[in-house]
């Protein structure tokens, strides 16, 4: 069953069209309103199998839209062509709000909305395609925190899509079980893509540049589930330098510019067969939460596991970087250890490590942090302030058991 949008609603999109970089005019407000009471009650009047069809054009909206039901389908008519504008929002922090399983979502943006641009909420089986969500006004703290953002979700498939200047993440999953990533593209956000809490995902063909951390894999505490088993792969991570604009007290707030792929308290994370260049701190972290820099006021719930574990880093292809670290710290650390002229290596470890696991100052094989083809590794040592810093690499130098394909029902249903 089809629902499009009706004809009143596709005049309203001729005399809505139009920059959205321009002031809204009285009559585009007018046309703005008919199209979004229409689209709201079709949103509302939604049963599963209903696909809802918005035309070409440019709409601009002054509240924010939500979506209920089961199995229903939102389709644009492209990326570039149908694009909903929440320049002039009142109402409603999100762009989109979907509380929905066997959803879809698919062919247009999102843009300039008061708080979150697409957010997904306790929903499974999500696909969104060729989705554009971004801030136009360029990378503000005063941008939403999340561009595209599904939470508590499972089986997720975010591909062709693109996020651009949020002050949080641009492409975030959280909380979640079952998620691929792919074929997307995030710059100029705090993070470009986030994957936190989250359980079995695959990031993979990607492009993640000039934002201030390029793909972030993250555990944070006193979350709904820890997350284990991301893979991360054959994306391109470049020149992410842009300087951190996140709101202060967010956890992203600590990410230092110019961070490549940044691995935070998370295990069971497979790094292999990416491109990462010209990431000014480092191209890739490893770091435990003590060395993040924010804190709970709740404290920490109990079995928090605030330790990178079982960390495989192989067959990537590294290139510059390093050569102009964030933070007084760091651009100590890097004069300290290779000089003025110097750089970080490609591979940066805060040095914390779980003391309970250790077996005569060695940690279980399968708990261990491994990177292979003779990639360089900095132990900073961050317990002891930088003190005793260690470029011996041979502590690293193992291997671990491969992480198995994600595979989610989407990708099934068209295999």
């Amino acid at each position: 069953m089809y629902k499009a949008i009706s004809a009143v609603a596709l005049c309203c999109t001729i005399a809505a069209c139009g920059k959205s970089e321009a002031p809204v005019s009285a009559e585009q407000a007018s046309a703005g309103a008919a199209f979004q009471k229409k689209l709201q009650e079709q949103l509302l009047d939604a049963k599963p199998g209903s696909v809802v069809e918005i035309p070409a054009g440019t709409y601009h909206l002054t509240s924010g839209l939500t979506l209920r039901g089961n199995g229903v389908t939102i389709r644009g008519a492209g990326m570039d062509k149908t694009i909903l504008s929440f320049k002039g929002q009142v109402t409603g922090p999100e762009g989109m709000l979907v509380y929905a399983s066997n959803f879809t979502i698919e062919g247009l943006t999102i843009e300039d909305s008061k708080g979150d641009g697409l957010k997904i909420n306790d929903g499974d089986n999500i696909t969104i395609r060729k989705v554009k969500v971004q801030w136009t006004g360029g990378s503000k703290v005063t941008n939403g925190a999340y561009g595209i953002y599904p939470v508590k979700t499972k089986n997720v498939l975010i591909e062709d899509c693109v996020a651009i200047a949020a002050s949080d993440a641009g492409i975030y999953v959280g909380q979640s079980n079952g998620v691929v990533v792919r074929r997307s593209r995030a710059e100029q956000n705090v993070a470009g893509i986030e994957i936190e809490n989250t359980i079995n995902a695959d990031v993979y063909d990607n492009v993640a540049t000039n934002n201030t951390g390029g793909i972030l894999v993250f555990n944070m505490p006193n979350l709904s589930q820890p997350g284990h088993s991301t893979r991360v792969y054959k994306n391109k991570v470049e020149k992410n330098n842009l300087g951190n604009f996140a709101a202060r007290g967010t956890a992203v707030a600590s990410v230092p510019a110019g961070s490549g792929i940044v691995i935070n308290s998370n295990s069971k994370v497979e790094i292999f067969d990416n491109d990462v260049t010209d990431n000014q701190t480092a191209n890739v972290i490893i770091s435990s939460y003590h060395s993040t820099g924010y804190f709970t006021e709740k404290g920490v719930a109990a079995g928090y596991d605030p330790y990178p574990k079982a960390i495989y880093v192989y067959g990537n292809r590294f290139k510059g970087g390093g050569d102009s670290p964030d933070g007084l710290d760091l651009k100590a650390l890097k004069i300290a250890m290779y000089g003025i002229g110097g750089h970080l290596p490609d591979v940066l470890w805060d040095g914390y490590v779980d003391n309970k696991l250790l077996v005569k100052g060695v940690m279980p094989a399968e708990q261990r942090i491994c990177i292979q083809d003779g990639v360089e590794v900095l132990n900073a040592d961050g317990p002891n302030k930088y003190k005793n810093p260690s470029k011996d690499s041979a502590p690293f130098r193992c291997e671990l058991a491969k992480l198995p394909p994600v595979t989610i029902a989407q990708l099934a249903a068209q295999s």
